[in-house]
């Protein structure tokens, strides 16, 4: 194993002090209990939207805190659920009045420690409402998860909740918000190599010099299938097809398509893999209305890509485009 770290099990900690240095104008940071913050929450009469949970999946979540995203990020060890009383901790720095969201990736650790925060502020009068992500069609249930994986819809979810928040939409609108896209949006991804946590030293699976894992997670979860390494073409359908007979997507709808790095993919296949998909989706009607391309939701250092969906209208549309500035994505 080779890495730009110091002591494997001060990863995290380490890299919170380095983010706090990068970007002290956007927001602020602890690390007992661990939690990145925008620089001006709480904000009066704005709900708190709050994500996060395992590192390594940089920037996702705390590259995604600041203006027209998330209030709060609570990051827990690598692959690891944050503790309860981290995320209680971020509601109590970011609630203003208003109410709080946690929008909550669909993995048991993460929805169960985010779920008795939320029940424990409510203990203390604050309305807390947590909404799960599953965009992932690959797998019903998995290593980590009972149902679907949250992986990279969750990036475009924070987006337009965000920017719902950003607009003033009190905490029942931004639920429903926050729903609708859950509802509208589908993902799937492949692995090229599996990713070395630091404290372990070693990939969490590895893979033949001709195999790819076709429908991972981002933790390293098995898929559907091992099979033989393909193309572009052949590996962007098998990825495209499920995704768009899940929903299902048709001829005549308007997406926003996200092609995603899982982390060590560089973007000259990245983009490679997005014009495919793009061609695709053509030949079958859909029409690409909004674009995202780069690693937003990784798994360290895995080499692959996911292909994430979102059947879209005009008010997620316009959410979408609103202004944002975060560490990781601002326009």
């Amino acid at each position: 194993m080779k890495k730009i770290i110091n002591d494997p099990a001060a990863v995290v900690g380490d890299a919170l002090r380095g983010m706090a240095a990068a970007h002290p104008e956007l927001l602020r940071v602890r690390t007992d209990p661990a939690l990145i913050v925008r620089a001006d929450a709480p904000l009066a009469g704005r709900v708190a939207l709050i994500s996060g949970g395992g590192s390594g999946h940089e920037p996702l979540h705390g590259g995604f805190v600041g203006r027209g995203m998330l209030t709060a990020a609570v990051p827990g060890a690598v692959f690891t659920s944050p503790t309860p009383d981290a995320v209680q901790a971020a509601i109590a720095e970011t609630e203003a009045g208003a109410g709080a969201l946690l929008l909550v990736k669909n993995y048991t650790g993460d929805v169960l420690n985010f779920e008795t925060a939320a029940e424990l502020a409510g203990l203390e009068g604050t309305d807390v409402r947590a909404v799960i992500i599953d965009d992932d069609v690959a797998v019903k249930d998995s290593t980590h998860t009972a149902g679907r994986r949250g992986v990279g819809g969750t990036v475009l979810v924070e987006k337009i909740v965000g920017a719902a928040v950003e607009r003033g939409v009190d905490l029942a609108g931004c639920e429903a918000i926050a729903r609708r896209v859950v509802g509208r949006v589908r993902s799937m991804g492949v692995a090229l190599t599996g990713p070395t946590v630091p404290h372990a030293g070693s990939p969490s699976f590895t893979l033949g010099d001709d195999e790819v894992e076709i429908g991972i997670g981002i933790h390293g979860e098995p898929g559907r299938e091992r099979i033989p390494m393909e193309d572009a073409d052949g590996l962007v359908a098998r990825l495209l097809e499920p995704i768009l007979a899940d929903l299902p997507f048709e001829a005549g709808d308007e997406v926003l398509l996200f092609t995603n790095s899982m982390g060590a993919t560089p973007l000259i296949e990245l983009y490679l893999a997005h014009g495919v998909a793009e061609r695709l989706l053509a030949e079958r009607g859909v029409r690409v209305r909004r674009r995202l391309v780069g690693p937003y939701t990784t798994s360290l250092d895995m080499q692959g890509m996911s292909l994430t969906l979102l059947k879209l209208d005009d008010e997620l549309t316009e959410l979408w485009d609103d202004p944002v500035r975060t560490a990781a994505l601002h326009w």
